[in-house]
């Protein structure tokens, strides 16, 4: 598979490194050339540097042609709008964005993204471990995380 994952912080960088390993066409787009240290040495996948909200950059990425897009950056704002980029712009139909607040996970995922909320999915897990209990698919984790609010 061809697959785009837009920064390269430790969730980004791993997903590249796991997928590259596995043979899949990896290509990492990312801000900061200092973040890339997480790739190893030498690079197991492309890079392209610059901005996941810019066009121009996501086409060097080669977008239109990959399977698959992730939006891992630290910036919930920036992952929303690039999931929504790629999906309108050039109809990647496998987009997933990884999401720090609940809240937003859930209405992300009203717009047809698929979410990754990594406090919600720990959370369960560990319940489940806890408990004994099998774990459960993905989605089963990223709806059940409730967050109080103050």
């Amino acid at each position: 598979m061809k697959v785009v994952i837009l920064g390269c912080g430790r969730s980004g960088a791993s997903l590249a490194l796991q997928l590259a390993a596995m043979n899949h066409q990896v290509t990492v787009i990312e801000k900061s050339p200092e973040s890339l240290r997480r790739l190893g040495k030498t690079y197991p996948c492309r890079i392209v540097l610059g901005n996941g909200l810019d066009l121009d950059t996501l086409e060097k990425a080669d977008i239109k042609d990959c399977n698959a897009f992730f939006a891992m950056t630290r910036g919930d704002n920036t992952n929303l709008m690039a999931a929504q980029i790629v999906q309108r712009n050039f109809r990647i139909e496998r987009v997933a964005v990884k999401v720090a607040d609940p809240l937003r996970a859930e209405a992300y995922r009203k717009l047809g993204l698929f979410t990754i909320n990594a406090a919600a999915l720990l959370a369960g897990m560990c319940r489940d471990w806890l408990l004994g209990e099998e774990f459960k698919p993905i989605d089963h984790y990223n709806v059940d995380g409730v967050e109080v609010e103050l």
